[in-house]
């Protein structure tokens, strides 16, 4: 799959995701990994002018499906079994890109980490790692 596919899927099987704006979404697929996008702006804003944890955490979160979808295959029935995540410092609003690897792809899981920056000026504004859970190949059975 590539970005502008995952994107179009995202839209059918979780259109609650975005809404009317499409603030989550992937802008590359490559081997091994993705890179997501979150543009931020006033409903992602906490008091204080920062990018709630919770987005951040979204992001990471999208990242991981976006890795599991294109790399896994595109079942809408991946889920997250685990996110560890670090803040690092203040998201300014604006585009932020998490930069997602998978770490190990196997039958049943996959592993992944994302270092989410700030689209001003490239630093870290955090880490996550975290497991999805791939379903089992479902087979068709005549009849």
């Amino acid at each position: 799959m590539t970005a502008a596919e995952v994107n179009a899927f995202l839209r059918q099987v979780y259109p609650e995701l975005n809404g009317k704006e499409p603030d989550y979404h992937a802008i590359d697929v490559f081997p091994g990994g993705c890179t997501v996008r979150l543009e931020a702006g006033s409903r992602h804003i906490r008091p204080g002018g920062t990018v709630s944890g919770p987005s951040l955490f979204t992001l990471a979160d999208i990242g991981g499906y976006v890795c599991v979808l294109t790399h896994a295959g595109a079942d809408a029935l991946s889920v997250t079994t685990n996110i560890n995540i670090n803040f690092m410092r203040k998201a300014e609003p604006g585009p932020i890109d998490g930069v997602c690897r998978i770490l190990k792809l196997g039958k049943s899981l996959m592993v992944f980490d994302i270092d989410i920056r700030n689209g001003s000026d490239g630093l870290t504004v955090a880490h996550a790692t975290g497991t999805y859970s791939i379903p089992p190949k479902r087979i068709k059975t005549p009849g």
